[in-house]
């Protein structure tokens, strides 16, 4: 009888690996597609040439996906607290691969704006929650290898979804072929395989919906939240709370709205969003955000009754979640304001002309990613969670800026240095599951993380817009201190990269936790 029970156990920790290493690979995927298809997509649907506004709107639709991702973090990471990790997990799995489908039917620029939007819900929940379940359910002592999984799990998406990608530009007759094959009407198929095949590249995001069924029959729940749910713990969540978080959301969209569109009418008026307007508004937007998403914790914790003597009282739960935001914020900031743009800078680069560029692009960065990841976590374990992340900012800074300066043209010092950068900016995401869990408790860890890592989606949101404005600032090439500095995509990403410095700062400010179990 103990053999079989232990036999199950184990089996069971497998199960809800798997179930999280593919949610994390298809979040990977996901979130590779949009670049690898982004130009031709927007320029078939906004039918312009106009390189600024598909810039513009690529930056719009990647800040709303930002956005819902960090608003997902906190929505499905409360329904992981207050239902449990996996069926809130099997929700949010769902929620990304039918919108991310639609994506491939949309009309507008608009709609593939919202879809994102709603997509990345469910993003942004999964990466929360399966962090959640399989840090509870393996022991302490495998924590830093799971944390490389988590991280090699989505560049491993990245890369498969970019690999597909350069598939799919090399034997595009091939496939009209097979489509064709399988009785769907011609029409179908010239429009699904267009402009690169990005309607059919998007459409095969819905795949994912698959694991739903997986999830549901083979996947246990975490014992250490049932034992919370057992003592009455999980009762304290109201769903009335998430009204703020909504609040949250629309604060992260004005700020937005304010860096996107030029002015604002309103009942005849007509407001220029200048500096003054968009850098005070975004302070008032990104306050509204913070309020909104640390609410329905606060009210939690209030609720709970925790008192003095309770280690984790309401200031230090929010304080931990607000400085993980900030190391969270810097890690995606520096990979979606910099990084994120290759693909698009090796498509310019090559003038359209080489179909197959960004597709190699992105793989070389993804492989470059699955490295770093692996390497992070172990590190981390060696020399401590704070020098690490230091060690993780310089080399990640340095790269970059060799990346986007040492390159003029497309080609193999292109692919090996985007590799190199690939894998040192992509490295957090190894580090970050090992260390944000292990600020929480077991009662809030699910929402406590789900906002650290993607609030810091709201300050990257922000910074690809910065991003996609720098490029018109710095069109030109720029001599300072007597060095010349390309303008355009390398410029605008090697000043956004200087981001890493703040991250330098603001990690001694954590508690370092190397070698203490997760708090319960």
């Amino acid at each position: 009888m103990a053999l079989a029970a232990e036999s199950a156990i184990s089996r069971g920790k497998w199960m809800a690996l798997l179930a999280a290493f593919l949610g994390w690979m298809f979040d990977g995927l996901e979130m590779g597609l949009f670049p690898l298809v982004a130009r031709p997509a927007l320029r078939e649907l906004l039918s312009v040439n106009d390189e600024s506004l598909v810039g513009l709107w690529f930056a719009v639709a990647t800040a709303g996906f930002l956005v819902g991702a960090a608003t997902g973090g906190v929505l499905f990471g409360w329904l992981g607290d207050r239902i449990g990790r996996v069926r809130a997990m099997m929700l949010s799995v769902l929620t990304y691969a039918c919108f991310t489908g639609l994506c491939g039917l949309a009309t507008s620029a608009e709609q593939i704006a919202v879809f994102r939007f709603i997509s990345a819900l469910g993003m942004g929940g999964e990466w929360s929650l399966g962090v959640a379940l399989v840090m509870e359910i393996w022991p302490d002592r495998s924590r830093a290898w799971l944390a490389g999984a988590i991280g090699a799990a989505a560049n491993f998406g990245f890369l498969l979804i970019a690999v597909f990608g350069a598939a799919l530009a090399e034997f595009l007759g091939e496939m009209d072929s097979v489509l064709r094959s399988l009785g769907l009407p011609g029409g179908w198929v010239d429009a699904l395989l267009a402009n690169s095949g990005w309607r059919f590249l998007l459409l095969l995001g819905a795949a994912p919906a698959v694991l739903t069924f997986f999830i549901r029959f083979f996947v246990p729940e975490s014992r250490r939240w049932e034992h919370e749910k057992g003592r009455g713990a999980t009762s304290h969540w109201a769903g009335r709370d998430l009204f703020a978080v909504l609040i949250g959301a629309g604060g992260a969209i004005f700020v937005i709205y304010l860096w996107a569109a030029e002015q604002t009418d309103l009942f005849g008026w007509t407001i220029q969003h200048d500096a003054n307007l968009r850098i005070g508004g975004s302070l008032i937007g990104i306050a509204i955000v913070t309020l909104g998403y640390v609410f329905p914790v606060l009210r939690y914790i209030q609720r709970s009754g925790a008192t003095a003597v309770d280690e984790f009282t309401w200031p230090r739960v929010i304080g931990r979640m607000l400085l993980g935001a900030c190391l969270g914020g810097v890690a995606l900031l520096g990979t979606w304001a910099s990084i994120q743009w290759a693909p698009l800078w090796a498509d310019q680069l090559t003038g359209g002309q080489v179909p197959t560029a960004k597709a190699y692009t992105q793989i070389a960065s993804a492989v470059g990613a699955i490295v770093g990841t692996l390497l992070a976590p172990q590190l981390g374990n060696v020399l401590g969670r704070r020098v690490t992340y230091s060690l993780l900012c310089l080399g990640s800074l340095l790269s970059a800026l060799a990346f986007f300066q040492l390159n003029s043209s497309y080609g193999a010092l292109f692919l090996i240095s985007v590799l190199i950068a690939g894998g040192m900016t992509a490295s957090f995401y190894g580090w970050l599951p090992l260390y944000l869990p292990e600020l929480f408790p077991t009662r809030v860890r699910a929402t406590g993380q789900g906002f650290s890592f993607n609030f810091g989606r709201i300050i990257a949101a922000v910074g690809v817009l910065q991003t996609s404005n720098l490029m018109h600032l710095f069109s030109e090439d720029v001599v300072i201190a007597g060095a010349n500095f390309s303008g355009g995509y390398p410029l605008a990403c090697s000043v956004m990269s200087l981001i890493y410095l703040v991250g330098i700062a603001i990690v001694w400010l954590a508690p370092e936790t190397k070698g203490k179990p997760l708090p319960e």
